[in-house]
Parts: structure tokens; sequence; C-alpha cells
């Protein structure tokens, strides 16, 4: 994630008078908060004048990662009725498109917007909304209360440069394991986890080459939640760790099949069609288990307490077409 934009133009009104934050407008859509809300307006395509709440937490939770991970593959739901699509050089903004009643109502909006112009919205709006004490990023227990009137701000937090791996953690050039130097200390949900890493002796002349680390103590010391980070990257092939904690605070839609490897704890996933919103499956996953979410569906994770997640994704950028073109399958496998 990047500092807050200021190269694109942003329509925003000056601070409220007594609440202190501004207010904004992206296209058809307009963007306010007061002390416990956020609240979407827009117009239906009959002009009618419609809006949405959320409560601001959870707003801000799932703005964050919106944010933080350049709207990611698919679509990021904010909840049932609001949220963005990923179409790499541009980002879909939509309210009830893919709610099934909202749509059949005629009363849900969509806009496409270029990447930049809806990410400076964004940016700025998670910024002056944020109050400080309050990390969007951090589980409900380690950080403070979203709500109240407009107080100061915590841009270093939200700010973040998200760690990735270019090889694997460690390799020369690449994500350094000396936590100390990170700023890193063990999450208080994982100070039982050991800290050793592997013993290697790989021959001379492959010491670059030959590698090895502890997965588990890197992640013992993530400080944010529900933020797949790249520890290894083989061409296309993806891996994306994250450490997990309460509600996942979006409904991912995939545009691609999704992998999870729970390597501990549990996490227990709601899936649906990602059209509808149709309910298709609960699954419960353990420590273990490995799990394939398609590409037809959207999930949410909730994580009784703090758990360690692989997510192996398939990053190539020429796959949501072959998809959309039927040339790869919307499933992990066809039996």
């Amino acid at each position: 994630m990047n500092a807050i934009a200021d190269t694109v133009p942003v329509q925003a009104t000056e601070p409220h008078a007594t609440l202190g934050y501004r207010a904004f407008q992206l296209g058809g859509f307009s963007f306010r908060r007061d002390e416990y809300f956020a609240h979407i307006g827009w117009t239906t395509a009959d002009g009618r004048p419609l809006s949405h709440t959320m409560d601001i937490g959870a707003f801000l939770r799932a703005l964050m990662r919106d944010v933080a991970w350049g709207f990611f593959y698919g679509g990021v739901n904010f909840d049932h009725v609001f949220g963005t699509t990923n179409h790499y050089k541009t980002v879909d903004l939509y309210a009830g498109r893919f709610n099934a009643t909202m749509k059949a109502a005629g009363v849900d909006r969509l806009e496409n917007f270029p990447t930049p112009q809806i990410a400076a919205t964004f940016e700025q709006m998670l910024d002056d909304w944020t109050n400080a004490g309050f990390d969007p990023f951090a589980a409900p227990q380690e950080t403070g209360s979203p709500y109240g009137r407009k107080n100061g701000s915590n841009t270093a937090k939200i700010t973040r440069a998200r760690e990735l791996a270019t090889r694997c953690v460690g390799l020369k050039g690449d994500l350094d394991l000396r936590s100390d130097e990170r700023g890193a200390p063990v999450n208080r949900a994982f100070a039982d986890v050991p800290q050793e890493q592997p013993e290697l002796h790989p021959e001379p002349g492959f010491e670059n080459e030959v590698h090895a680390f502890n997965l588990f103590g890197f992640l013992s010391r993530s400080q944010v939640t529900w933020n797949p980070s790249f520890t290894s990257v083989v061409k296309h092939s993806y891996m994306c760790p994250t450490t997990e904690e309460h509600i996942l605070p979006i409904i991912h839609a995939n545009d691609r099949v999704e992998w999870f490897f729970q390597m501990c704890d549990e996490i227990h996933w709601d899936c649906a069609d990602k059209t509808t919103g149709k309910p298709l499956a609960r699954v419960i996953m353990k420590a273990g288990d490995m799990a394939a979410m398609p590409a037809y569906c959207r999930h949410q994770g909730y994580s009784p307490k703090r758990s360690m997640l692989l997510v192996w994704e398939n990053g190539s950028p020429s796959l949501v077409y072959e998809i959309q073109r039927g040339e790869s399958p919307e499933v992990p496998v066809v039996f």
C-alpha cells in the first residue's frame, strides 16, 4: 500500500461543523459518516434517491482491505449491498448489483472508474474517517474504537507497507527475517510458537539457492489480520499466508479458484453464489484441512481465535479472461 494519494482530484466537502468529518462524492455515489455509521447514497435508474447504512467500524475495516489490496482479485463486497469489482485497470463501484432482491427491484447502481480515481477517493476517505487510536487492520481486541466525532488520524497504521516477497522470505535480497529490525514482536495469541530457524547445509555454490525458514515463527509476528502477504513467488504461483482473527471484513467474490490450507486453529466459512448471494455451503476448517473456493462463489470467514491460514493464489493476469471465455475451469478439479 502506498501513501495517501494526492495527485488525483477528489470531490470532498469541508469538514462537518459538528462531527468534523468530510463527505465524499464519486460519480453518482455519495459518502458521509457520523459518530456510528457510514452512509452511502445513490440515485436509481428511474431517478429515486436511495441510501445504505453500515456500521462505521465494519465499513472502515472493509475499506482498509480494498485500499491495501489494490481492489484484490474479483469482488470485494463490504456487505450484502455495497462493494467493488476489480477489472485491473478500472474498478466497478456498485450498490445492490449483486443482491438478487435489489437488482430485481431495479434499485441497484453500478459505475466504472479508472483505478487511480477510485483509489484516491477511497484512500482519502479512509484517512479522514479513521480516528487516532483506531487501527482498521488490527483485531478488535488490539485496537481502540472507531466511533465518535473526529479525533485526529492514524495515517501511519493505514499506510503500512505490505510485505511482498519476490522469491522466498529470507533469501538474499528478499524479506528480512530479523524480527527485531522489522519491529515485529510475537503476537499475544502466538506466544507458544517456536522461533528457531531451520538448520541448512547447502553445497558450496548453492548458498543462495537452497533455503528454508520458519513460516510459523514469521506469521506469529504479524501485527495485522486478514491481510495475505506474499512469502514465496514462483512465476504466477503465489503463497500468501496470513493470520486471521474475528471476522473477515469483506465478502470476497472470486474471479478465479482460491486455495486455503488451515495451518492452525479453525475458521468457519459462509459461501454463496457471487452473483445472487444465494447460500451455497458452510465450511468449517480445522488445522490440517484444505479447501478451494470456486470462481463462481463469494465467501466470508469467522476465526474464533487468532489462526494461521495459507492462501494459494494463481496470479496470472490472463486467468480471469480465460475463465470468462470458458478456456479455464471455475472449479479446482473436475472428476
